[in-house]
């Protein structure tokens, strides 16, 4: 799978140049696991590092990758804005969502998003889906622009100057990263695990 990904963005590259890192990455932002530890490391060697560019052009990189961010994190905010929170309200209870629960969300973000979007975009696996609660929430949509273009630049920048520094062998980047995102993945699935838990109890509670 990972093989046919790379392909796929050699292809975007080669086909596209820059454009392709703004059009994968806002794949990636929209809620598409299409991991951007692949996509930014091969943008700073096969756009920057294999055609004999300097590091002016790596930040431009992680330019273009924030951008793309943010094109993709509009799209599935605008997804979670006008089509999530009907859906949530009415289906809600089968996954053990209240009203309740959604007001606090609304509350939280209203007061935290900024840091929530932030310090989501440093975060694998987090970053890809954090936009779509933000989007129900209804997070105030200027602050939730800035924020993930802000967050998304030194995530996108670190990535493409690795690849930079690393030239042919910057695929050790994802293979270093890997355990970080199992970890990640496990930790969420935990407090998923957790959530369902508490969510029972609490329906039993009331009956």
């Amino acid at each position: 799978m990972e093989d046919q990904i790379l392909n796929f963005i050699y292809d975007v590259y080669n086909a596209l140049g820059w454009p392709g890192v703004v059009a994968l990455m806002a794949i990636e932002s929209a809620c598409i696991p299409l991991p951007s530890e692949l996509i930014m490391p091969l943008a700073g060697w096969m756009l920057v590092a294999e055609r004999g560019l300097g590091i002016g052009h790596v930040v431009l990189a992680g330019f273009y990758g924030a951008l793309g961010c943010t094109i993709g994190s509009i799209a599935a905010y605008a997804v979670g804005a006008r089509g999530g929170r009907p859906l949530v309200e009415k289906y809600g209870k089968y996954v053990l969502l209240t009203h309740h629960d959604l007001e606090l969300s609304d509350r939280w973000f209203q007061k935290h998003g900024d840091w929530i979007i932030f310090g989501s975009r440093l975060l694998p696996v987090v970053r890809t889906f954090i936009s779509l609660p933000a989007g129900i929430a209804k997070m105030k949509f200027a602050k939730f622009v800035i924020y993930t273009f802000v967050g998304s630049f030194p995530w996108c920048f670190g990535l493409a100057y690795g690849g930079y520094l690393l030239g042919g062998h910057w695929e050790q980047i994802s293979n270093t990263m890997r355990p970080f995102v199992i970890a990640i993945v496990a930790v969420v699935a935990v407090l998923l695990v957790y959530y369902i838990y508490r969510r029972v109890r609490a329906v039993r509670a009331h009956k």
